[in-house]
């Protein structure tokens, strides 16, 4: 039986998700259009768009969140007028968030049973805790220690713990948002077999991925939403890669990579012997200017940890770090820039951006900081942040909203713009495409090759074999904290390269 086939098993039930003309206004702009579509049991159904096309909107309509300006929403055959987050769940829809909601200092099993604690007599029976919880993972065919504490877990363990748990409370819909995003091969491969899993239970799952051939692998069903409107919907094998991207976009995206030669500048940036605990063992890279060195590995491997201590967040157990041929001290934040070091976190939310802070101050906080300036006159900020909207394609539905409120691809791109505008002379990149569309990550693409063009020496931690393929003249490959293979791009193929971060040969 195809995977396909095997979805499709209960989708001539009814729908256990009925939308109908669903509308959404946010301060007088359409968030949401006149959107209908059907959620069945037992099928996959993809949801894709570019960042703003309404998904979210969508999602937080179907969960409670908010509540739709016009339409209507059928859950089990019911209209649900005033729907709210509690009253969605209790009516079986559940949403798995891409930022993980776990309580890191529990254990899986608490996690698990987080809300539903067996407590007959005022106390709570622990032995009761993992036995349960160890029964809701085993009913998925996951298999992880419930005596675990969550912050110990890798991102794809996280996200399984939050599955089982949201289909032990009754789960009918479960909502994935970007399940795979910043999951290396192995993790991702794992996350999407337990979405077929789900499946064949009988589960309906709306399933939110910026990766194209993920979402045609897996996906029974497709709906693409453009500018707040449903542009298609119907069976996943109706569509092909080139066809997905032109509904979602509404144009031929291409992001290929162009003819550059190979770089022969001094070396703008060394890293020697670097080590931190379990997580980097013995790293060594140097990069030329005008370069692009690509680390791939496993997600949460040694990449992961580079930016804490290149940025001099942290202080590392051993090595070196030169940028121009001049050493820099670990652990010191001004010392890293001061040399034109410039790291970009892959976590924009938490590192990178200040949310509550307009675009623009967002854009020029770095460069005002680095040259000292104290005093900010409005018109001023506003007249020296339009060259960098311009020029990195920011775009705002109003004038100067809080970065917050932007979309992801947006926001990367204000990210981008705040680092690579201040005259570095190298840079680390952290997952420069994580969580954005398919335009926008062809956009960042070509503002990475400016950026060598420049003469930049860039280091690019990924762990998407296709972005490297497509970004770096070398390749660093690591696993277990320590590197396994450096390669020259124009010796491998995309399996090779894969196969190598996985430790096993190419099919």
């Amino acid at each position: 039986m195809s995977e396909h086939t095997a979805g499709t098993a209960t989708a001539g039930a009814a729908p256990v998700v009925r939308v109908r003309n669903l509308t959404k206004y946010f301060g007088g702009a359409v968030a949401l259009k006149d959107v209908s579509l059907d959620i069945h049991p037992g099928e996959v159904h993809a949801l894709m768009g570019m960042n703003g096309a309404g998904k979210s909107t969508l999602v937080q309509l179907l969960s409670g969140v908010h509540q739709a300006d016009g339409g209507a929403i059928e859950i089990g055959g019911h209209s649900q007028s005033g729907l709210t987050t509690r009253r969605a769940r209790r009516l079986g829809i559940s949403t798995v968030p891409q930022r993980r909601e776990l309580v890191m200092e529990l254990t899986v099993a608490e996690n698990v049973m987080l809300g539903d604690l067996p407590a007959p007599r005022a106390l709570v029976s622990w032995k009761s805790v993992r036995s349960q919880a160890r029964q809701a993972l085993a009913g998925l065919g996951i298999e992880i220690d419930v005596g675990k504490r969550a912050g110990e877990l890798t991102v794809a363990e996280q996200t399984m713990v939050e599955v089982a748990r949201e289909v032990r409370r009754g789960g009918k819909v479960l909502i994935l948002d970007e399940p795979t995003a910043c999951l290396g091969a192995e993790a991702a491969h794992r996350i999407r077999e337990l979405v077929r899993t789900l499946r064949d239970e009988g589960v309906a799952v709306v399933y939110i991925s910026h990766y194209i051939d993920e979402v045609l692998a897996l996906a029974d069903r497709v709906t693409v939403l453009r500018d707040g409107a449903i542009v298609h919907s119907g069976p996943a094998g109706e569509l092909d890669e080139a066809g997905l991207v032109k509904n979602m976009v509404g144009r031929d995206v291409v992001s290929q990579r162009p003819e550059r030669a190979a770089p022969k500048g001094d070396v703008a940036l060394s890293v020697r012997g670097l080590s931190h605990g379990r997580a980097i063992d013995g790293f060594s890279v140097e990069v030329r200017k005008g370069e692009i060195v690509g680390v791939l590995g496993p997600a949460g491997d040694a990449q992961s940890r580079l930016f804490d201590l290149l940025s001099g967040r942290r202080r590392a157990d051993a090595g070196e770090l030169l940028v121009g041929g001049a050493a820099v001290p670990f652990g010191r934040i001004s010392r890293s820039l001061g040399s034109g070091l410039r790291c970009v976190t892959g976590d924009r939310r938490a590192l990178g951006l200040i949310p509550e802070l307009s675009l623009d101050e967002n854009l020029m906080l770095a460069g005002d900081r680095l040259a000292r300036r104290r005093l900010h006159r409005w018109g001023s900020l506003t007249r020296r942040a339009a060259p960098l909207r311009k020029s990195y394609g920011v775009a705002a539905l109003t004038a100067n909203p809080a970065v917050g409120r932007l979309s992801g691809g947006n926001q990367q791109k204000v990210l981008l713009a705040k680092w690579l505008e201040t005259s570095p002379v190298a840079c680390f990149l952290e997952d420069p495409t994580n969580g954005v569309d398919v335009a926008a990550m062809a956009d960042i693409h070509s503002l990475v090759d400016d950026l060598a063009a420049r003469g930049v020496a860039v280091l690019l931690a990924s762990s998407s074999a296709e972005e490297i393929m497509r970004l770096a003249d070398r390749v660093v490959v690591v696993r277990g904290g320590r590197v396994v293979a450096e390669r020259d791009i124009t010796t491998l193929t995309h399996d090779e390269l894969v196969a190598t971060a996985l430790g096993g040969r190419p099919q």
